[in-house]
């Protein structure tokens, strides 16, 4: 509602900004650094076409010339920064120092700021050296949180603005605030029985909020804002560019030197945290929202409750109410994703319904999805439903809830809507390429330059292998079942083909209301003790090259690693990206209920610690699943049995690599993909060769030197 204030022009004290825009410059920063206009100072605004409510309330620091500033108008208390001769230049556009055009009231403008045509900027403090051309309106209001879930201490709860983040009901919702990682909205969404653990979190939030912070907004040093309509309540850190911006409300847009952030044309973002480096442009609509370190969202994404981890990518496509961990590629329109907990490394393909959340007596469906998502093309899923690590689902609309506990495993439907077809250990025999490529990409594309979230990128983990653990055991005992004998994991593994003929397996619980048949059965579990064994192998060799380097023998080196074992975590938690025992994670939350644990800085410096020790811990899970697979305690481990064990994971490790070669060589050799070239030397043209292929270079390098180091271990 429009309110008529009367004698406005005296009013400078009565402002809500006044006493905090005094103490400010009283702080040591400003102090002594601005004076009164002199005279003739003011003379020459005047004759400039400047207007002033009143001149005594405009200051200015020094060397300042006055004739750099023409056709403006200013209201209440205005602090303007040193102007000399000189221009700023951004990207062709090329302006010169001063402030032309514009209106400005209770800010602070730093120092050889360019200014011009900004309608109306008021309780903004602009940074040294920044850039402003053609801004509508750009103001504060005495409630801004720029974007923060806190609130004051007077404050009506009623006045949050809260995500509603994997569950459109609002019973899975948060609080943004800067500097947010995943692992922390992973931890306030899931774990919503722990009343005292949720009050914690709610409380730590409204600890952030300071005055001397959060009053004012702020554009920080040597930013770039240009034809942008309307900017209300945002903090913008330095370094950042806003160019064609429609709209930026309630937002902290965090940015600096080493990683800028860039907002681009037609993009509307409302109650939001942008993470650093991030690009969002061509016409993106955010609202309420968390974006990770090196975000893109791009091509009129819309992109609503939600909140995406690092170094993802999303266009094109909505999502609504979603929790998504790092590496997230979503880049096709007519895909949407709806009211998920997304656990990263994950790739949402065209056409995409994951939105089907309807389907009790209101919209609180859920879809989990453990790391490794890859839903293909045209796919529809119904809430609620979980997946396993890794699973690729093949085209088609599946009719039913799933809850599948296969990792690795590839989903396709059949001619019966009620059966699904799961293939365990797909990826590794016929995608090879694909699996061991996104692991090796992930570090190529981690261009973050400070890595505050945590990320474990392998596809071989704590949490995969357990989950390997756990299918073995399901299908041994179905095996064994349907065949009515006893069959040992070994006697397995050397009939696979055989069994696999005769076998029409199907696992309970898969499906709801319908079957889960099982695709060679035996081939998966002999796939599945392959990944553990070279998981195992793997750590037992960095074990003992880490001891031989201490100058012991192979036996004194097996005796130390006897003497250090202890029975590894064998449950463990996806935070976020970062892998942590459940044990870990449960000392986390005793401690931040008791107090231990009293701000976001300190919990994150505790994710710090966790992950110092995490690479030892891996290790010694390894050596734990390597015991767990053959039943043997850690006295067997000696020099004849590591010997034959080595030898056989560099069998395996040979193996992988020759199936990664061979998932790509099909490309090269499938006749379908020759069609549409004239020959086979065009095709290389186009595609290049695979013996110049980066990642299976450095695949064949990495796999060949574990090859190496283990006939030097033997």
């Amino acid at each position: 509602m429009l309110e008529l204030k009367k004698d406005a022009k005296d009013a400078v004290e009565s402002d809500w900004g006044y006493s905090f825009l005094k103490n400010l410059i009283d702080s040591a920063k400003y102090k002594n650094r601005f004076r009164p206009l002199t005279n003739e100072e003011i003379v020459c605004l005047e004759k400039n076409g400047n207007q002033a409510q009143n001149w005594q309330h405009i200051f200015v620091s020094d060397p300042f010339n006055a004739a750099l500033v023409r056709n403006c108008e200013f209201f209440g208390a205005v602090y303007i920064g040193a102007l000399q001769e000189g221009f700023l230049e951004h990207e062709g556009l090329q302006l010169p120092l001063g402030l032309y055009n514009s209106a400005f009231s209770f800010s602070v403008i730093g120092d050889n700021t360019s200014l011009r045509n900004v309608r109306y900027l008021s309780h903004y403090i602009i940074g040294d050296r920044c850039l402003l051309f053609n801004i509508g309106q750009m103001t504060v209001t005495a409630a801004a949180k720029f974007g923060h879930g806190f609130i004051k201490a007077d404050e009506d709860k009623a006045q949050r603005i809260w995500l509603e983040t994997v569950n459109e009901m609002g019973g899975r919702n948060m609080l943004a605030f800067k500097d947010i990682l995943p692992a922390d909205g992973y931890f306030w969404t899931h774990f919503r029985q722990d009343e005292a653990l949720q009050q914690r979190f709610v409380e730590m939030t409204d600890a952030l909020y300071l005055p001397q912070e959060f009053t004012f907004g702020r554009i920080g040093e040597q930013s770039a804002l240009t034809d942008t309509r309307i900017i209300k309540n945002v903090h913008i850190g330095p370094q950042a560019v806003v160019k064609g911006a429609n709209k930026l409300e309630n937002l902290t847009i965090q940015s600096s030197r080493a990683e800028p952030t860039h907002i681009g044309a037609g993009v509307e973002l409302v109650d939001g945290i942008v993470g650093f480096q991030n690009r969002i442009e061509y016409d993106v609509k955010a609202i309420r929202f968390i974006t990770g370190r090196n975000v893109h969202l791009e091509y009129g994404a819309r992109f609503i409750n939600s909140f995406v981890g690092p170094n993802s990518t999303i266009a094109c496509c909505e999502v609504l109410s979603n929790l998504i961990f790092p590496f997230h590629e979503q880049h096709h329109n007519n895909s949407f994703l709806i009211a998920t907990t997304v656990m990263g490394q994950s790739n949402i393909a065209a056409g995409a319904t994951i939105g089907s959340n309807h389907n009790s007596r209101a919209a609180d469906g859920e879809i989990f999805a453990r790391r490794g998502f890859w839903p293909g093309l045209v796919t529809n899923f119904k809430h609620n439903s979980a997946f396993a690590s890794f699973t690729l689902i093949a085209k088609g609309n599946y009719y039913a809830e799933m809850n599948i506990t296969l990792p690795f495993c590839l989903i396709s439907p059949s001619a019966d809507p009620k059966i699904v077809q799961l293939f365990p250990g797909y990826w590794f025999k016929y995608n090879m390429y694909a699996l061991a490529r996104n692991a090796w990409k992930f570090h190529k594309r981690d261009k973050r330059k400070i890595k505050a979230q945590h990320i474990e990128t392998d596809f071989m983990a704590p949490d995969t292998i357990e989950e390997i653990f756990n299918a073995i055991e399901a299908l041994h005992a179905a095996i064994n079942k349907e065949t009515g004998e006893f069959h040992s994991l070994n006697a397995i593994e050397q009939r696979a083909a055989e069994l696999d003929k005769g076998l029409h397996l199907e696992l309970p619980n898969q499906i709801n209301k319908g079957r889960a048949l099982i695709l060679k059965p035996a081939q998966g579990i002999t796939l599945y003790r392959m990944v553990i064994k070279f998981y195992a192998g793997r750590a037992l060799s960095e074990l003992i090259v880490r001891f031989e380097n201490e100058g012991k023998s192979l036996q004194e080196s097996l005796e130390a690693i006897r003497q250090d074992y202890r029975p590894a975590e064998r449950n463990w938690e996806n935070a976020g990206g970062q892998l942590m025992s459940v044990n870990d994670r449960n000392a986390l939350f005793e401690d931040i209920k008791n107090g231990s644990i009293d701000s976001w800085n300190t919990l994150h410096k505790h994710y710090d610690r966790l992950w110092e020790a995490y690479p030892q811990q891996k290790q010694w899970h390894g050596i734990d699943s390597l015991l767990r697979l053959f039943s043997m305690n850690i006295d067997g481990l000696d020099a004849d049995f590591v010997k034959n064990f080595l030898t056989e994971i560099k069998r395996i490790a040979l193996q992988f690599l020759d199936w990664a070669f061979e998932s790509r060589q099909k490309d090269y050799t499938n006749p379908f993909r020759l069609i549409t070239y004239r020959n086979a030397q065009e095709l290389e043209k186009v595609t290049g060769k695979i013996e110049d292929n980066s990642f299976l270079n450095d695949y064949k390098e990495s796999m060949t030197l574990l090859a190496r180091t283990i006939d030097k271990l033997i």
